[in-house]
């Protein structure tokens, strides 16, 4: 039996609230790899409406790794909606023009870079995630977390701010797994191991 194809938009039949989400993308800033999921009963569509502030003149990017799984409801806030920190005022006169136009003349809002979701990342439901943080390969994100910086690799988080409540496994396991980047064997290879990758003894 072949495993499914990853260039369908919709990998369970008869099912359109589930999508591979790389097909249904339509902003070249935003880039996912192959069986990254997203599923969400109010529509697929939901998922590019929660990426916000992601605005071209900025250029930033969202770049979510491959066999990922996003639950619906999880927001991601681009470096758009960053406002001044370490002025008098945090308040955004520019954007109004008129009189205030040149408030931002040479002067420039935070940026804090792409935003990055590695490989094999689980965010749950409600999830919100801050711009320019980056998510580590196999990390899980609770539902309703607040993401304000990066989280390593194989560690599960959760809250507001989000913090870690423990690793997935011991750092000697952890060290072999991103070594091994199983997400990047050929999906034959992926398709005769899954017994291994869904089994707790690792």
């Amino acid at each position: 039996m072949p495993a499914p194809n990853p260039n369908q938009k919709f990998p369970l039949k008869g099912y359109e609230q589930l999508c591979f989400l790389k097909n249904v993308i339509s902003n070249p800033n935003i880039i996912v790899g192959d069986y990254t999921y997203y599923d969400d009963i109010n529509g697929i569509e939901s998922f590019e409406k929660n990426v916000k502030y992601h605005f071209d003149f900025i250029g930033d990017q969202l770049i979510i790794g491959k066999f990922c799984s996003i639950a619906a409801n999880v927001t991601f806030i681009m470096n758009g909606g960053n406002h001044l920190t370490e002025s008098v005022s945090s308040y955004p006169f520019a954007i109004f023009g008129e009189d205030w136009s040149h408030a931002m003349d040479h002067k420039s809002y935070p940026n804090k870079g792409n935003t990055v979701v590695g490989n094999d990342v689980w965010i749950g439901y409600n999830a919100t995630i801050m711009p320019g943080v980056n998510i580590g390969d196999g990390a899980i994100i609770a539902a309703n977390a607040t993401i304000v910086k990066d989280v390593a690799p194989y560690s599960i988080v959760g809250g507001n701010p989000a913090k870690e409540i423990k690793k997935r496994f011991n750092p000697e396991k952890v060290s072999e797994l991103l070594k091994l980047k199983w997400w990047n064997w050929d999906i034959e290879k992926i398709t005769e191991n899954l017994d291994w990758l869904t089994d707790t003894n690792i």
